[in-house]
Protein backbone atom coordinates (compact mmCIF):
# COMPACT_ATOMS: atom_id res chain seq x y z
CA UNK A 1 0.00 0.00 0.00
CA UNK A 2 1.21 3.42 -1.00
CA UNK A 3 0.44 4.93 2.49
CA UNK A 4 2.80 2.16 4.27
CA UNK A 5 0.99 0.83 7.35
CA UNK A 6 3.27 -0.10 10.11
CA UNK A 7 1.71 -1.46 12.69
CA UNK A 8 2.90 -5.10 13.63
CA UNK A 9 3.56 -5.36 17.12
CA UNK A 10 5.73 -8.03 17.08
CA UNK A 11 8.20 -5.73 15.74
CA UNK A 12 8.16 -2.84 19.09
CA UNK A 13 10.72 -3.31 21.53
CA UNK A 14 8.07 -4.41 24.69
CA UNK A 15 4.27 -4.05 23.53
CA UNK A 16 3.51 -7.53 23.50
CA UNK A 17 4.44 -7.32 27.40
CA UNK A 18 2.28 -5.12 28.02
CA UNK A 19 -1.21 -6.16 30.98
CA UNK A 20 -4.28 -4.35 31.22
CA UNK A 21 -7.66 -4.91 32.38
CA UNK A 22 -10.94 -2.53 32.70
CA UNK A 23 -11.41 -1.18 36.12
CA UNK A 24 -13.78 1.26 37.81
CA UNK A 25 -10.84 3.37 38.60
CA UNK A 26 -10.47 3.36 34.89
CA UNK A 27 -13.45 4.07 33.51
CA UNK A 28 -14.12 6.41 36.14
CA UNK A 29 -10.92 8.47 35.74
CA UNK A 30 -11.54 8.54 31.65
CA UNK A 31 -14.73 9.66 31.85
CA UNK A 32 -14.52 12.17 34.30
CA UNK A 33 -11.02 13.49 32.63
CA UNK A 34 -13.11 13.31 28.91
CA UNK A 35 -15.59 16.58 30.95
CA UNK A 36 -13.07 18.77 29.33
CA UNK A 37 -14.87 18.21 26.01
CA UNK A 38 -17.80 20.07 27.09
CA UNK A 39 -16.21 23.57 26.94
CA UNK A 40 -15.31 22.86 23.64
CA UNK A 41 -18.60 21.17 22.76
CA UNK A 42 -20.76 23.29 24.91
CA UNK A 43 -19.44 26.89 23.03
CA UNK A 44 -19.07 25.10 19.50
CA UNK A 45 -22.73 24.45 19.56
CA UNK A 46 -24.00 27.87 21.87
CA UNK A 47 -22.25 30.98 19.86
CA UNK A 48 -23.72 30.06 16.57
CA UNK A 49 -27.64 29.87 18.21
CA UNK A 50 -26.77 33.14 20.21
CA UNK A 51 -25.63 35.03 17.20
CA UNK A 52 -28.81 33.96 14.67
CA UNK A 53 -31.30 35.20 18.01
CA UNK A 54 -32.67 38.77 17.00
CA UNK A 55 -32.72 39.82 20.81
CA UNK A 56 -29.09 39.49 20.50
CA UNK A 57 -28.88 41.32 17.55
CA UNK A 58 -31.18 43.93 18.89
CA UNK A 59 -28.84 44.93 21.87
CA UNK A 60 -25.32 44.51 20.06
CA UNK A 61 -25.37 44.27 16.37
CA UNK A 62 -28.69 46.35 15.21
CA UNK A 63 -27.27 47.04 11.57
CA UNK A 64 -27.40 43.17 11.50
CA UNK A 65 -30.77 42.67 12.91
CA UNK A 66 -32.01 45.31 9.96
CA UNK A 67 -30.17 43.38 7.31
CA UNK A 68 -31.31 40.25 8.54
CA UNK A 69 -34.61 41.16 8.30
CA UNK A 70 -34.67 43.35 4.98
CA UNK A 71 -34.98 40.24 2.61
CA UNK A 72 -33.28 41.92 -0.06
CA UNK A 73 -31.82 40.25 -3.01
CA UNK A 74 -28.27 41.46 -2.48
CA UNK A 75 -27.87 40.23 1.00
CA UNK A 76 -28.99 36.69 0.29
CA UNK A 77 -26.01 35.18 1.03
CA UNK A 78 -25.07 38.40 3.51
CA UNK A 79 -27.13 39.02 5.54
CA UNK A 80 -24.96 37.79 8.64
CA UNK A 81 -21.76 39.08 7.16
CA UNK A 82 -20.36 41.69 9.75
CA UNK A 83 -16.34 41.21 10.96
CA UNK A 84 -17.35 42.50 14.98
CA UNK A 85 -20.20 39.89 15.09
CA UNK A 86 -17.69 37.16 13.30
CA UNK A 87 -14.68 38.30 15.95
CA UNK A 88 -17.22 37.32 19.06
CA UNK A 89 -17.22 33.85 17.35
CA UNK A 90 -13.11 33.90 16.90
CA UNK A 91 -12.00 36.09 19.69
CA UNK A 92 -12.30 32.74 21.70
CA UNK A 93 -10.26 30.62 19.45
CA UNK A 94 -7.13 33.38 19.10
CA UNK A 95 -7.00 33.78 22.69
CA UNK A 96 -6.75 29.32 22.99
CA UNK A 97 -4.40 29.72 20.47
CA UNK A 98 -2.21 31.78 22.81
CA UNK A 99 -2.96 30.41 25.70
CA UNK A 100 -2.04 26.85 24.78
CA UNK A 101 1.57 27.88 25.02
CA UNK A 102 1.27 28.85 28.83
CA UNK A 103 -0.76 25.67 29.20
CA UNK A 104 2.01 23.64 27.74
CA UNK A 105 4.56 24.81 31.05
CA UNK A 106 1.78 24.13 33.22
CA UNK A 107 0.95 20.29 32.04
CA UNK A 108 4.53 19.62 31.72
CA UNK A 109 5.71 20.63 34.89
CA UNK A 110 2.47 20.55 36.93
CA UNK A 111 0.68 17.79 35.37
CA UNK A 112 -2.32 17.48 33.32
CA UNK A 113 -4.51 18.46 36.15
CA UNK A 114 -3.30 21.16 36.67
CA UNK A 115 -4.27 22.12 33.30
CA UNK A 116 -7.37 21.32 33.35
CA UNK A 117 -8.50 22.89 36.69
CA UNK A 118 -6.91 25.93 35.40
CA UNK A 119 -9.14 25.61 31.93
CA UNK A 120 -12.32 25.13 34.13
CA UNK A 121 -11.59 28.23 36.24
CA UNK A 122 -11.18 30.58 33.50
CA UNK A 123 -14.02 28.71 31.41
CA UNK A 124 -16.56 29.85 34.46
CA UNK A 125 -15.32 33.37 34.52
CA UNK A 126 -15.62 34.04 31.00
CA UNK A 127 -18.73 32.50 31.16
CA UNK A 128 -20.37 34.70 34.03
CA UNK A 129 -19.08 37.94 32.04
CA UNK A 130 -20.71 36.75 28.78
CA UNK A 131 -24.20 36.36 30.25
CA UNK A 132 -23.91 39.57 32.35
CA UNK A 133 -22.83 42.04 29.21
CA UNK A 134 -24.03 45.06 28.94
CA UNK A 135 -22.03 46.08 25.87
CA UNK A 136 -19.33 44.22 23.22
CA UNK A 137 -16.67 44.88 24.76
CA UNK A 138 -17.82 42.65 28.26
CA UNK A 139 -18.60 40.55 25.27
CA UNK A 140 -15.39 40.05 23.72
CA UNK A 141 -13.33 39.34 27.22
CA UNK A 142 -16.06 37.13 28.29
CA UNK A 143 -15.08 35.15 24.97
CA UNK A 144 -11.32 35.45 25.46
CA UNK A 145 -11.64 34.15 29.02
CA UNK A 146 -13.38 31.64 27.89
CA UNK A 147 -11.22 31.11 24.38
CA UNK A 148 -8.41 30.62 27.64
CA UNK A 149 -10.26 27.33 29.62
CA UNK A 150 -10.00 26.04 25.65
CA UNK A 151 -6.49 26.40 25.09
CA UNK A 152 -6.19 24.89 28.55
CA UNK A 153 -8.41 21.99 28.28
CA UNK A 154 -7.66 21.22 24.68
CA UNK A 155 -4.10 20.89 25.50
CA UNK A 156 -4.45 18.45 28.59
CA UNK A 157 -7.53 16.53 28.17
CA UNK A 158 -6.38 14.70 24.80
CA UNK A 159 -3.19 13.55 26.76
CA UNK A 160 -4.46 12.85 29.38
CA UNK A 161 -7.00 10.21 28.14
CA UNK A 162 -3.89 8.65 25.64
CA UNK A 163 -1.85 8.10 28.37
CA UNK A 164 -4.47 6.57 30.78
CA UNK A 165 -5.33 4.41 28.33
CA UNK A 166 -3.55 0.75 27.52
CA UNK A 167 -2.61 0.68 23.80
CA UNK A 168 -5.40 -1.79 22.57
CA UNK A 169 -8.32 0.54 23.39
CA UNK A 170 -6.42 3.78 23.14
CA UNK A 171 -8.38 5.39 19.77
CA UNK A 172 -11.74 4.84 21.74
CA UNK A 173 -10.91 5.90 25.16
CA UNK A 174 -9.06 9.08 23.50
CA UNK A 175 -12.49 10.16 21.32
CA UNK A 176 -14.18 10.31 24.76
CA UNK A 177 -13.10 13.91 24.07
CA UNK A 178 -14.99 13.83 20.92
CA UNK A 179 -18.13 12.41 22.50
CA UNK A 180 -18.16 15.31 25.43
CA UNK A 181 -17.83 17.53 22.49
CA UNK A 182 -20.05 16.46 20.60
CA UNK A 183 -22.54 16.02 23.65
CA UNK A 184 -21.71 19.86 24.55
CA UNK A 185 -22.86 20.83 20.97
CA UNK A 186 -25.88 19.15 21.23
CA UNK A 187 -26.96 20.13 24.47
CA UNK A 188 -25.84 24.11 23.26
CA UNK A 189 -28.36 23.67 20.52
CA UNK A 190 -31.19 21.98 22.91
CA UNK A 191 -30.72 25.18 24.98
CA UNK A 192 -30.91 27.52 22.55
CA UNK A 193 -33.85 26.15 21.06
CA UNK A 194 -35.02 26.66 24.04
CA UNK A 195 -34.33 29.99 25.44
CA UNK A 196 -34.75 31.47 21.88
CA UNK A 197 -38.55 31.81 23.11
CA UNK A 198 -37.39 33.64 26.39
CA UNK A 199 -37.69 37.10 25.30
CA UNK A 200 -35.84 39.49 25.74
CA UNK A 201 -32.76 37.74 28.08
CA UNK A 202 -32.87 34.26 26.64
CA UNK A 203 -29.14 34.39 24.95
CA UNK A 204 -28.02 34.94 28.44
CA UNK A 205 -28.71 32.19 29.97
CA UNK A 206 -27.83 30.25 27.40
CA UNK A 207 -24.00 31.86 27.39
CA UNK A 208 -24.28 31.82 31.08
CA UNK A 209 -24.79 27.84 31.84
CA UNK A 210 -21.32 27.47 30.28
CA UNK A 211 -20.71 27.91 33.74
CA UNK A 212 -21.87 24.09 34.71
CA UNK A 213 -19.58 22.17 32.19
CA UNK A 214 -16.93 24.37 33.76
CA UNK A 215 -18.14 23.44 37.05
CA UNK A 216 -17.99 19.91 35.57
CA UNK A 217 -14.68 19.63 34.71
CA UNK A 218 -12.96 21.53 37.84
CA UNK A 219 -14.82 18.78 40.18
CA UNK A 220 -14.01 16.43 37.91
CA UNK A 221 -10.13 17.64 37.80
CA UNK A 222 -10.02 17.24 41.36
CA UNK A 223 -11.23 13.78 41.39
CA UNK A 224 -8.89 12.58 39.01
CA UNK A 225 -5.30 10.99 39.32
CA UNK A 226 -2.71 12.65 37.56
CA UNK A 227 -1.50 10.05 34.37
CA UNK A 228 1.37 7.08 35.28
CA UNK A 229 3.41 9.43 32.76
CA UNK A 230 2.99 12.51 34.31
CA UNK A 231 4.36 11.49 37.83
CA UNK A 232 6.89 9.44 36.19
CA UNK A 233 8.03 12.91 34.07
CA UNK A 234 7.77 15.03 37.14
CA UNK A 235 10.41 12.27 39.26
CA UNK A 236 7.48 10.70 41.42
CA UNK A 237 8.28 7.09 40.29
CA UNK A 238 6.45 5.36 42.79
CA UNK A 239 3.59 7.16 42.94
CA UNK A 240 3.91 7.02 38.82
CA UNK A 241 3.94 3.03 39.38
CA UNK A 242 1.35 3.08 42.15
CA UNK A 243 -1.21 4.55 39.76
CA UNK A 244 -0.63 2.44 36.63
CA UNK A 245 -1.10 -0.43 38.75
CA UNK A 246 -4.62 1.17 39.90
CA UNK A 247 -5.33 1.89 35.95
CA UNK A 248 -4.15 -1.09 34.52
CA UNK A 249 -6.05 -3.68 37.28
CA UNK A 250 -2.44 -5.72 37.49
CA UNK A 251 0.76 -5.32 39.62
CA UNK A 252 2.55 -7.01 36.26
CA UNK A 253 3.55 -3.62 34.40
CA UNK A 254 7.07 -3.80 34.50
CA UNK A 255 7.01 -3.86 30.54
CA UNK A 256 5.04 -0.96 30.54
CA UNK A 257 6.56 1.45 33.43
CA UNK A 258 9.86 0.34 31.37
CA UNK A 259 8.95 2.01 28.47
CA UNK A 260 7.82 4.98 30.92
CA UNK A 261 11.01 4.96 32.51
CA UNK A 262 13.18 5.45 29.22
CA UNK A 263 10.64 7.87 27.64
CA UNK A 264 11.36 9.91 31.08
CA UNK A 265 15.07 9.76 31.06
CA UNK A 266 15.35 10.59 27.18
CA UNK A 267 12.96 13.55 28.05
CA UNK A 268 15.03 14.75 31.59
CA UNK A 269 18.07 15.35 28.67
CA UNK A 270 16.24 17.92 26.35
CA UNK A 271 16.58 20.93 28.05
CA UNK A 272 14.09 22.70 25.21
CA UNK A 273 11.55 20.69 23.87
CA UNK A 274 9.59 22.87 21.60
CA UNK A 275 13.31 23.05 19.38
CA UNK A 276 13.89 19.59 19.93
CA UNK A 277 10.22 18.91 17.99
CA UNK A 278 12.27 20.45 14.57
CA UNK A 279 14.98 17.83 14.66
CA UNK A 280 15.13 15.20 12.12
CA UNK A 281 14.00 12.21 13.51
CA UNK A 282 10.73 14.44 15.42
CA UNK A 283 9.83 16.35 11.98
CA UNK A 284 7.19 13.36 10.77
CA UNK A 285 5.35 14.34 13.99
CA UNK A 286 5.58 17.59 13.70
CA UNK A 287 4.58 17.60 10.06
CA UNK A 288 1.58 15.21 10.68
CA UNK A 289 0.53 15.09 14.14
CA UNK A 290 1.38 19.22 15.08
CA UNK A 291 0.58 21.35 11.21
CA UNK A 292 -1.10 19.38 8.93
CA UNK A 293 -3.81 17.41 10.64
CA UNK A 294 -5.16 20.05 13.13
CA UNK A 295 -4.96 22.58 10.17
CA UNK A 296 -6.81 19.77 8.23
CA UNK A 297 -9.35 19.16 10.86
CA UNK A 298 -10.65 22.69 10.79
CA UNK A 299 -10.43 23.34 6.64
CA UNK A 300 -12.90 20.20 6.12
CA UNK A 301 -15.36 23.08 6.15
CA UNK A 302 -17.02 21.40 8.78
CA UNK A 303 -16.66 24.09 12.27
CA UNK A 304 -18.27 26.16 9.38
CA UNK A 305 -21.60 24.61 9.90
CA UNK A 306 -21.38 23.99 13.83
CA UNK A 307 -20.55 27.65 14.36
CA UNK A 308 -23.20 29.10 11.95
CA UNK A 309 -25.53 26.21 11.31
CA UNK A 310 -28.30 28.40 13.01
CA UNK A 311 -27.00 31.55 10.40
CA UNK A 312 -26.42 29.19 7.40
CA UNK A 313 -30.32 28.31 7.51
CA UNK A 314 -31.41 31.27 8.29
CA UNK A 315 -29.94 32.58 5.58
CA UNK A 316 -31.21 29.97 3.39
CA UNK A 317 -34.50 31.29 4.31
CA UNK A 318 -35.43 28.95 7.22
CA UNK A 319 -37.09 30.64 9.87
CA UNK A 320 -35.68 31.24 13.45
CA UNK A 321 -37.05 27.94 15.19
CA UNK A 322 -36.85 26.15 12.26
CA UNK A 323 -32.96 26.82 11.39
CA UNK A 324 -31.89 26.10 15.16
CA UNK A 325 -34.33 23.08 15.06
CA UNK A 326 -32.13 21.93 12.15
CA UNK A 327 -28.81 22.76 13.69
CA UNK A 328 -29.77 20.50 16.67
CA UNK A 329 -29.94 17.65 13.98
CA UNK A 330 -26.87 17.98 12.84
CA UNK A 331 -25.76 17.58 16.61
CA UNK A 332 -26.77 14.45 16.54
CA UNK A 333 -25.54 13.20 13.65
CA UNK A 334 -22.50 14.24 15.47
CA UNK A 335 -23.01 12.35 18.35
CA UNK A 336 -24.06 9.11 16.73
CA UNK A 337 -21.00 9.32 14.41
CA UNK A 338 -18.60 9.67 17.07
CA UNK A 339 -19.79 6.45 18.82
CA UNK A 340 -19.69 4.31 15.38
CA UNK A 341 -15.97 5.81 15.49
CA UNK A 342 -15.15 4.94 19.14
CA UNK A 343 -17.05 1.26 18.64
CA UNK A 344 -14.81 0.57 15.48
CA UNK A 345 -11.58 2.82 15.32
CA UNK A 346 -9.36 0.47 16.74
CA UNK A 347 -10.92 -2.32 14.90
CA UNK A 348 -10.24 -0.89 11.15
CA UNK A 349 -7.72 1.92 12.14
CA UNK A 350 -7.75 5.70 11.83
CA UNK A 351 -6.48 5.43 8.17
CA UNK A 352 -9.90 3.76 7.33
CA UNK A 353 -11.81 5.75 8.69
CA UNK A 354 -10.36 9.02 7.27
CA UNK A 355 -10.65 7.89 3.52
CA UNK A 356 -14.20 6.43 3.78
CA UNK A 357 -15.45 9.35 5.10
CA UNK A 358 -13.33 11.58 2.90
CA UNK A 359 -15.30 10.23 -0.44
CA UNK A 360 -18.68 11.17 1.60
CA UNK A 361 -17.47 14.63 2.81
CA UNK A 362 -16.78 15.36 -0.49
CA UNK A 363 -19.70 14.17 -2.09
CA UNK A 364 -22.07 16.33 0.32
CA UNK A 365 -19.75 19.62 -0.30
CA UNK A 366 -20.56 19.06 -3.80
CA UNK A 367 -23.93 18.34 -3.87
CA UNK A 368 -24.90 21.44 -1.65
CA UNK A 369 -22.86 23.61 -4.09
CA UNK A 370 -24.69 22.41 -6.91
CA UNK A 371 -28.26 22.89 -5.25
CA UNK A 372 -27.42 26.53 -4.33
CA UNK A 373 -25.99 27.43 -7.44
CA UNK A 374 -29.34 26.16 -9.09
CA UNK A 375 -31.92 26.68 -6.31
CA UNK A 376 -31.16 29.38 -4.66
CA UNK A 377 -30.10 33.47 -4.44
CA UNK A 378 -32.02 36.35 -6.35
CA UNK A 379 -34.00 36.84 -3.42
CA UNK A 380 -35.86 33.46 -3.25
CA UNK A 381 -36.30 31.39 -0.56
CA UNK A 382 -35.26 27.35 -0.85
CA UNK A 383 -38.44 25.46 -1.49
CA UNK A 384 -39.62 23.00 1.40
CA UNK A 385 -38.41 19.55 -0.65
CA UNK A 386 -35.27 21.37 -1.60
CA UNK A 387 -34.52 22.64 2.29
CA UNK A 388 -35.09 18.85 3.26
CA UNK A 389 -32.54 17.68 1.08
CA UNK A 390 -29.67 20.35 2.32
CA UNK A 391 -30.55 19.41 5.85
CA UNK A 392 -30.01 15.80 4.95
CA UNK A 393 -27.02 16.63 3.17
CA UNK A 394 -25.99 18.64 6.22
CA UNK A 395 -26.44 15.57 8.44
CA UNK A 396 -24.58 13.03 6.25
CA UNK A 397 -21.52 15.43 5.77
CA UNK A 398 -21.45 16.50 10.28
CA UNK A 399 -22.05 12.09 9.81
CA UNK A 400 -18.95 11.63 8.02
CA UNK A 401 -17.00 14.61 9.75
CA UNK A 402 -18.01 12.91 13.39
CA UNK A 403 -16.71 9.68 12.92
CA UNK A 404 -13.37 10.76 11.05
CA UNK A 405 -11.75 14.40 10.95
CA UNK A 406 -13.72 15.18 14.05
CA UNK A 407 -12.32 12.81 17.04
CA UNK A 408 -9.33 11.59 14.89
CA UNK A 409 -7.80 15.10 14.38
CA UNK A 410 -7.47 15.00 18.27
CA UNK A 411 -6.49 11.44 18.52
CA UNK A 412 -4.17 10.70 16.16
CA UNK A 413 -1.60 13.85 17.24
CA UNK A 414 -1.87 12.96 21.00
CA UNK A 415 -0.57 10.03 20.12
CA UNK A 416 1.96 10.51 17.92
CA UNK A 417 4.29 12.50 20.33
CA UNK A 418 7.35 10.88 22.32
CA UNK A 419 6.93 12.02 26.39
CA UNK A 420 9.94 14.20 25.75
CA UNK A 421 8.27 16.68 23.73
CA UNK A 422 4.55 15.45 24.09
CA UNK A 423 3.41 18.44 25.79
CA UNK A 424 5.05 21.15 23.49
CA UNK A 425 3.85 19.38 20.53
CA UNK A 426 0.44 19.00 22.01
CA UNK A 427 0.94 23.39 22.33
CA UNK A 428 1.51 23.26 18.50
CA UNK A 429 -1.85 21.20 17.65
CA UNK A 430 -4.00 23.29 19.89
CA UNK A 431 -2.39 26.43 18.30
CA UNK A 432 -2.36 25.42 14.86
CA UNK A 433 -6.21 24.25 15.14
CA UNK A 434 -7.10 27.09 17.30
CA UNK A 435 -5.62 29.30 15.18
CA UNK A 436 -7.03 27.83 12.03
CA UNK A 437 -10.28 27.54 13.92
CA UNK A 438 -10.43 31.11 14.45
CA UNK A 439 -9.91 32.38 10.79
CA UNK A 440 -12.44 29.84 9.17
CA UNK A 441 -14.84 31.57 12.18
CA UNK A 442 -13.57 35.29 11.20
CA UNK A 443 -13.85 35.03 7.36
CA UNK A 444 -16.91 32.57 7.13
CA UNK A 445 -19.39 34.36 6.67
CA UNK A 446 -17.93 37.00 4.48
CA UNK A 447 -16.58 34.22 1.96
CA UNK A 448 -20.24 32.79 2.04
CA UNK A 449 -21.13 36.51 1.24
CA UNK A 450 -18.63 36.20 -1.34
CA UNK A 451 -18.34 32.79 -3.28
CA UNK A 452 -21.31 31.69 -2.34
CA UNK A 453 -22.15 28.24 -3.56
CA UNK A 454 -18.15 27.95 -4.26
CA UNK A 455 -17.26 28.03 -1.38
CA UNK A 456 -18.43 24.73 -0.81
CA UNK A 457 -16.84 23.47 -3.44
CA UNK A 458 -13.10 25.25 -2.19
CA UNK A 459 -13.92 23.08 0.89
CA UNK A 460 -14.63 20.12 -1.23
CA UNK A 461 -11.37 20.12 -3.05
CA UNK A 462 -9.72 20.63 0.42
CA UNK A 463 -10.59 17.86 2.01
CA UNK A 464 -9.63 15.34 -1.70
CA UNK A 465 -6.22 17.27 -0.70
CA UNK A 466 -6.21 15.72 3.11
CA UNK A 467 -7.27 12.49 1.70
CA UNK A 468 -4.43 12.59 -0.37
CA UNK A 469 -2.03 13.12 2.33
CA UNK A 470 -3.49 10.73 4.61
CA UNK A 471 -3.30 7.98 2.01
CA UNK A 472 0.40 8.53 1.32
CA UNK A 473 1.75 9.72 4.90
CA UNK A 474 -0.12 8.55 7.71
CA UNK A 475 0.91 5.59 9.28
CA UNK A 476 -1.50 3.40 11.25
CA UNK A 477 -1.06 3.49 14.83
CA UNK A 478 -4.21 1.59 15.66
CA UNK A 479 -2.81 -0.80 19.02
CA UNK A 480 0.26 0.56 18.89
CA UNK A 481 1.96 1.69 22.46
CA UNK A 482 2.54 5.44 23.12
CA UNK A 483 5.77 5.31 24.08
CA UNK A 484 6.86 2.80 20.66
CA UNK A 485 4.68 4.91 18.33
CA UNK A 486 7.74 6.79 17.21
CA UNK A 487 9.53 3.87 15.01
CA UNK A 488 6.63 3.47 12.83
CA UNK A 489 8.39 6.18 11.20
CA UNK A 490 11.80 4.27 10.82
CA UNK A 491 9.72 1.76 8.54
CA UNK A 492 7.34 4.00 6.46
CA UNK A 493 8.30 3.86 2.47
CA UNK A 494 9.05 7.82 2.98
CA UNK A 495 9.37 9.28 6.65
CA UNK A 496 11.92 6.20 7.09
CA UNK A 497 14.16 8.82 4.81
CA UNK A 498 12.97 11.49 6.51
CA UNK A 499 14.09 10.33 10.02
CA UNK A 500 17.34 8.33 8.80
CA UNK A 501 20.45 9.83 10.31
CA UNK A 502 21.93 12.53 8.32
CA UNK A 503 26.11 13.31 8.95
CA UNK A 504 26.80 16.62 8.90
CA UNK A 505 30.51 16.40 8.39
CA UNK A 506 31.33 17.06 11.90
CA UNK A 507 30.68 13.45 13.20
CA UNK A 508 27.64 14.48 14.83
CA UNK A 509 24.00 13.27 13.61
CA UNK A 510 21.00 16.11 12.80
Amino acid sequence: MAGGAFSDASTLKRAHLYEHRITGFFIFSCIVGALGGSLFGYDLGVSGGVTSMDDFLIEFFPHVYERKHAHLAETDYCKYDDQILTLFTSSLYFAALISTFGASSLTKNKGRKASILAGSISFFVGAVLNAAAKNIAMLIIGRILLGVGIGFGNQAVPLYLSEMAPAKIRGAVNQLFQLTTCLGILIANLVNYGTERLHPWGWRLSLGLATVPATLMFIGGCLCPETPNSLVEQGRIQEGRLVLEKVRGTRNVDAEFDDMIEASREAESIKNPFQNLFIRKNRPQLIIGALAIPAFQQLTGNNSILFYAPVIFQTLGFGSEASLYSSTITSVALVLATLISMAFVDKFGRRAFFLEAGAEMIFCMVAMAIVLAVEFGKGKQLSVGVSVFMVIVIFLFVLAYGRSWGPLGWLVPSELFPLEMRSAGQSIVVCVNMLFTAIVAQFFLVSLCHLRYGIFLLFGALIALMSCFVYYLLPETKQVPIEEIYLLFEKHWFWKKVVAPENNGSGTHV
